[in-house]
């Protein structure tokens, strides 16, 4: 038997100087989408994200803020995680950098390039943007000494640094690019990193001085690695973590990344690799933006959209349809309320969702909501099987392609051609004139083009094909919602067709309100009633301990459920808890928590649990309550 095929996705991991909007969220729906795809033909598939935590930007705002780095960023780390759930992004791993299994790993292959000879101390004096996290030769910025990239102003550094020899792998990666032409997808961003190689590259500064928040370089503490060094590396740091990973996915399939940070990762990464003998990623798609009108996204400029503010209006599913639907292969889109109204209004209400309801009304009144089997073909019906049979092989060879919008107007050529032949063979008409073996016919050929289009829509909506399988009394079997089932004919007759509502209600264009950009400050809370007074003697008998993460785990076939094995003093102890909705497991470890651990012990799902994690909750936020160092064990008095 031949070994299952993988595929390795990646987003990048976000910096958290702001928080996240509808640009950030394209990304990682479009990595979420193809994950999905790709696990429904087979693959063993994993997919990563998560957030980049260092550098002089995050310590300047969280000076600004009043507030240590680490603060900082935990705080809005919960906002990523919460749009993420939102979102329905289902990631295998969510990867933080400040966190002791990429730390540890960033500085290992800091040092084997370094003892390789590839870098070096020098004196850094040139142009860095803290915004961008970017060092610009005098030649690169743009005019007024401003960074090429955002527009903002550049500092003058001049510091103690380290520096790696990226000119050195230039005419390497040059061959490389030559010899893998798909490596940057789309071709217009491998022309322009081409020719920004061909120009020169100077060699890279890989530590700052001039701050400390950063990974301490291991054999000079007076440096910390430069962000985007500490950052790339992350891609490899989250599989390491995992036994055997590395050699299972890595190289990855596929980086998902912004157009304005592609030179780090087609040029620098990849030198980078070359230098530490590392094979390189596939291939890497430059992707374009999200505009408002024809103006990047950006806090800054105040123009940014929340897409936890549009997913309560329209649905995660409408909101990733849209975002899917309308940025093309490698090119920019233009966001407007109106047009992602009229988006929903024309393909998910009108075409998609109205397809669904008019079949199951069909069934309903002429047969009994029963789905009979075909029994004479109509005229009209060997177009639309025909389409039917072929949608399945050109919607997976966009897919494969990474051209989503391509893919899905593919498949809506099949939704459109069916409501054509709904009007072609008017159902309706041959139920008046008795013609009940065409109509039998008719009407199955709807319900199974809707069950292949569900199935193919799914990696884009996910949880609109459970409500189709509803309507259609087909819950249970789950032999006839995978991508296996794509055969016309596949649909049994005598099923019971439940009619529901409206998988998507249209929106009154007239009338829409203008949505806020950002989600306006929530109004300060009433506190839950509080429980009754206890005395001190009461509270006494708590024993409260600090504890320490030696490892943590998913309980298998629990969906909330976390193992986590605890260092409390001498001994170890197995503790479960409700948190995995909140937290990656490998987040978690090597973290000191707070455990009741005079909790008498109880056995969930077989095992045995002693103790209770602290943690503070509110609404769809949750917390565990961390004390940093102090050694395991401590009581909490």
């Amino acid at each position: 038997m031949s070994e299952k095929k993988t595929f390795y996705i990646t987003t990048p991991i976000y910096y958290p100087s702001d928080n996240p909007h509808i640009g950030h969220a394209y990304t990682t729906v479009a990595a979420d989408t193809m994950t999905r795809y790709k696990k429904m033909r087979g693959y063993d598939t994993f997919f990563l994200t998560g957030t980049d935590e260092h550098g002089q930007k995050i310590q300047r705002r969280a000076a600004a803020a009043g507030m240590e780095p680490q603060a900082f960023v935990d705080k809005i780390i919960l906002d990523f995680q919460k749009l993420w759930k939102t979102l329905m992004i289902d990631y295998d791993d969510f990867i933080r950098t400040t966190e002791p299994r990429h730390i540890k790993f960033v500085q290992n292959i800091f040092k084997v390039i370094y003892d390789k000879g590839d870098i070096y101390k020098a004196e850094y004096q040139g142009w860095y943007c803290t915004p961008c996290e970017t060092f610009f030769t005098e030649r690169q910025l743009a005019e007024g000494n401003t960074c090429p990239d955002c527009g903002r102003p550049v500092e003058k550094m001049n510091e103690e640094s380290y520096f790696f020899k990226m000119s050195k792998y230039a005419d390497r990666w040059l061959k490389y690019i030559e010899d893998n032409p798909d490596f940057i997808q789309p071709t217009i961003r491998k022309n322009e990193m081409v020719n920004f190689v061909k120009q020169g590259l100077e060699n890279l500064c890989v530590s700052r001085t001039t701050f400390n928040w950063g990974i301490p370089v291991p054999f000079d503490n007076k440096h910390v690695v430069y962000v985007w060094f500490d950052a790339l590396f992350n891609y490899i740091s989250a599989l390491e973590s995992h036994e055997g990973y590395y050699q299972k996915y890595w190289p990855a399939d596929i980086h998902l990344v912004g157009k304005d940070i592609i030179r780090f990762h087609t040029i620098i990464w990849p030198i980078i690799l070359m230098a530490a003998d590392m094979p390189l990623p596939k291939k890497v798609l430059g992707h374009g933006w999200v505009l408002l009108g024809d103006t990047k996204m950006s806090k800054s400029k105040g123009n940014v959209i929340d897409p936890i503010v549009l997913s309560r209006k329209y649905s995660a599913d409408a909101i990733r349809y849209f975002l899917m639907r309308e940025m093309q292969y490698g090119m920019d889109c233009n966001y407007s309320e109106d047009a992602m109204a009229l988006r929903i209004n024309t393909d998910l209400a009108n075409d998609y969702g109205n397809l669904l309801s008019r079949a199951t009304a069909m069934i309903g009144k002429f047969q009994q909501g029963i789905v009979e089997e075909p029994r004479q073909a109509s005229e009209f019906d060997a177009d639309l099987i025909e389409l039917a049979r072929t949608t399945p092989q050109e919607f997976a060879r966009l897919m494969d392609d990474l051209q989503w919008s391509n893919a899905l107007a593919e498949l809506w050529k099949l939704v459109n051609k069916t409501n054509k032949y709904v009007d072609d063979a008017a159902p309706w008409a041959l139920n008046k004139s008795g013609e009940k073996e065409k109509l039998a016919s008719v009407l199955y050929n709807l319900v199974e083009v809707i069950r292949m289009v569900t199935i193919m829509v799914a990696p884009f909506m996910p949880s609109v094909p459970q409500k189709v399988w509803e309507q259609l009394g087909i819950v249970d079997r789950q032999e006839l919602h995978s991508w296996e089932s794509l055969e016309f004919g596949r649909f049994p007759a005598g099923i019971k067709i439940d009619r529901g509502e409206p998988l998507f209600p249209r929106i009154d264009l007239e009338s829409i309100d203008n949505l806020p950009l950002v989600e306006e400050k929530e109004a300060e809370q009433q506190i839950d009633t509080l429980a009754p007074e206890i005395s001190i003697d009461d509270f006494a008998k708590l024993d409260l301990r600090v504890v320490k993460v030696l490892a943590c785990e998913k309980v298998p076939k629990a969906d909330k459920l976390l193992k986590f094995r605890l260092q409390l003093g001498t001994e170890e102890r197995t503790v479960l808890s409700g948190i995995a909705e909140y937290y990656q497991p490998e987040q978690l470890i090597g973290h000191n928590l707070i455990l009741i651990a005079n909790l008498k012990p109880r056995t969930i799902r077989g095992i045995e649990s002693r103790g209770m994690l602290l943690s503070a909750c509110d609404k769809d936020k949750l917390q565990l309550l961390e004390v940093a160092d102090m050694p395991s064990g401590v009581k909490i008095e």
